[in-house]
């Protein structure tokens, strides 16, 4: 299994960025993609999380009202549209899966609840 994530660059605080990662290698979709983040230094965070049957999003109270997940199933894509950032938000995000047994709500935020990780793209929000 492989994850791509891309979209990270250089931004204006109250700017906007989308996020991608594409999954590949497995011929049946995941059951959880999620977005985490890293400062240097710090440990990594979660950011947000989606289901991928259903409607079920989660996100990190730092996060909630700004950054939007979403998925396109018919490509193993997930996306998140970060909206009016802010320096805070700078970090390295990471894409993370999950395939096969069901993840438990009050988990998505635990990296362990994840079996697949992208290399990381860096987000960066200048003030």
């Amino acid at each position: 299994v492989q994850l791509q994530a891309s979209g990270g660059g250089l931004v204006q605080a109250g700017g906007s960025l989308s996020l991608s990662c594409a999954a590949s290698g497995r011929a049946d979709s995941p059951s959880v993609m999620g977005w985490f983040r890293q400062v240097a230094g710090k440990e990594r965070e979660f950011v947000a999380t989606i289901f991928w049957s259903g409607p079920r999003r989660f996100y990190a109270d730092s996060v909630k009202g700004r950054f939007t997940i979403s998925r396109d199933n018919t490509k193993n894509m997930m996306y998140l549209q970060m909206d009016s950032l802010k320096p805070e938000d700078t970090a390295v995000y990471y894409c993370a899966a999950k395939w096969g047994s069901r993840m438990i709500t009050s988990y998505v935020s635990t990296q362990s609840s994840y079996d697949y990780w992208g290399q990381g793209t860096q987000v960066t929000v200048s003030s």
